[in-house]
């Protein structure tokens, strides 16, 4: 029985890693398996903010990658935590009762989709600000040297 609230949580701290993919269809899930790789790629793109500064322009392509990558499991957290019993337990407890108690939402499962509302939306936007601002400032210095 898979329960939703363990998997919303699941989700929001674990996702990046593929763990609630792992949980809800078992270790033969490529996707599972792949979702690590951006993550790594987004964890390198720190790395090498902190070795060469901000202005190393494969850290502000690589870095967003990570934000995208927690935003998106965020969304999954979301999308997990707000599926109806009947629709939870007839995707992933086929076996059990459309009204099982494994698919019913309560107060945990509300605070990992406000926590994962909170911390996706964050994540998303410091993505997209961050590497925006790193193109614009890349253009922007181009733009000074052909100019002298």
């Amino acid at each position: 029985m898979k329960n939703k609230t363990f998997a919303a949580w699941l989700t929001l701290v674990g996702g990046p890693l593929g763990l609630h993919r792992f949980y809800l269809r078992g270790f033969g899930d490529l996707l599972g398996w792949l979702l690590p790789i951006p993550t790594a790629i987004g964890l390198y793109g720190i790395e090498r903010v902190q070795q060469y500064g901000l202005d190393d322009p494969w850290s502000w392509a690589l870095v967003p990658i990570l934000g995208f990558t927690f935003a998106g499991c965020a969304l999954m957290a979301i999308i997990y935590g707000l599926m109806t019993p009947e629709k939870w337990n007839a995707r992933f407890n086929p076996q059990a009762a459309p009204e099982s108690a494994s698919g019913n939402t309560n107060w945990f499962t509300i605070a990992a989709i406000v926590l994962a509302l909170a911390f996706g939306t964050i994540a998303l936007m410091s993505s997209i600000v961050y590497g925006f601002q790193k193109y614009f400032d890349y253009q922007v210095d181009e733009a000074r040297k052909i100019s002298q």
